[in-house]
């Protein structure tokens, strides 16, 4: 299932992935830190959408109340609450 989510509270403009078969894949951030984004796709693809949520969930950005990685939680907990 693809999913697109637009991130609020961060640089990045827009935020898509897909889940297969169980894990999280294909993670793509449009706008914002680049090689960030790239690292953190890295280490969140191939894991169940649960874990990847439970582990970025509440990482926060200088001194905002969120970052890509929570951003990514957030987008990872709604697909799982619809499901």
């Amino acid at each position: 299932m693809h999913i697109s989510y637009q991130p609020k509270g961060v640089c990045a403009a827009g935020l898509e992935f897909d889940v297969e078969d169980g894990v999280v894949k294909n993670i793509n951030f449009m706008g914002g830190c680049d090689g960030n984004h790239k690292g953190l796709a890295a280490l969140a693809e191939g894991m169940p959408p649960e874990e990847a949520a439970k582990r970025l969930k509440g990482i926060t950005c200088g001194g905002r109340s969120t970052s890509c990685p929570d951003q990514l939680a957030v987008a990872l907990e709604q697909f799982l609450a619809k499901q």
